[in-house]
């Protein structure tokens, strides 16, 4: 996008929540991949996606790690704030104002993709950009859902639940960031992802189709696998 009035994208990056499910002895999103910090690899792939106009990461007010663990983001496209909240949701918020504070306009876009999907490819993310663009509302990526669902009562089984409109919702999300802002002001903290936020406006978010490998480290297992999909890929690429 050449034309100076057109909206512009920008990736925001929560990175202010311990993850405690991890099991790991510092943030999930400096334990070492594959060489390097989790997060490291996330921002490789943003970097790649030339319609981005910068990336945002927002931080802890305490975070003394990121740029020692991180020295390679910097730049005209590497920002970096210490915004962070006590929920996810307060930390987007945060980002959101940073963006605003830096030029970003309430019109542009904002992709908020969660540091811990360090497999992410840029070639998803301009799928989600091309895709949302000429949305009025914008969208995320997902997939729908393979496995058959339980509800569970007491740890057994009450209920078997239909899947045929069932997806999985992965990020990055997108946005627009004056949209986004208003929705999270009115949803408050609880929510655990953007698109709710949107949703509880009474807007209908695009499902655009992603990736199985796009996956959200949680578990110890998790770590696993994505050391050997990173391992594994040729060198300079995300």
């Amino acid at each position: 996008m050449t034309d100076a009035s057109a909206p512009r994208c920008y990736a925001l990056l929560p990175c202010a929540g311990v993850g405690s499910r991890s099991g790991a002895a510092l943030p999930k999103q400096y334990v070492e991949i594959a060489g390097k910090p989790m997060v490291a690899h996330t921002l490789a792939a943003l970097a790649q996606v030339a319609r981005l106009a910068a990336a945002l990461v927002v931080l802890a007010p305490d975070d003394d790690r990121f740029e020692a663990l991180v020295p390679a983001f910097e730049g005209a496209r590497g920002w970096v704030c210490r915004r962070g909240g006590a929920m996810r949701a307060d930390t987007v918020a945060g980002g959101l104002d940073e963006l605003l504070a830096r030029g970003a306009r309430p019109d542009d876009w904002v992709l908020v993709h969660d540091a811990a999907r360090c497999l992410v490819r840029p070639e998803w993310v301009e799928r989600l950009i091309a895709a949302c663009l000429p949305d009025a509302v914008g969208g995320l990526l997902a997939l729908p859902v393979a496995d058959t669902l339980k509800r569970a009562e007491g740890g057994r089984v009450a209920q078997t639940l239909p899947r045929a409109d069932k997806w999985a919702a992965q990020t990055p999300q997108m946005f627009r960031i004056g949209m986004l802002r208003e929705a999270l002001a009115k949803a408050g903290s609880a929510v655990t992802d953007d698109a709710s936020a949107i949703e509880a406006m009474g807007l209908a978010p695009l499902l655009v189709e992603g990736d199985a490998g796009n996956l959200k480290l949680t578990w110890p297992s998790d770590f696993t696998l994505a050391e050997r999909v990173l391992a594994a890929r040729p060198k300079g690429t995300a």
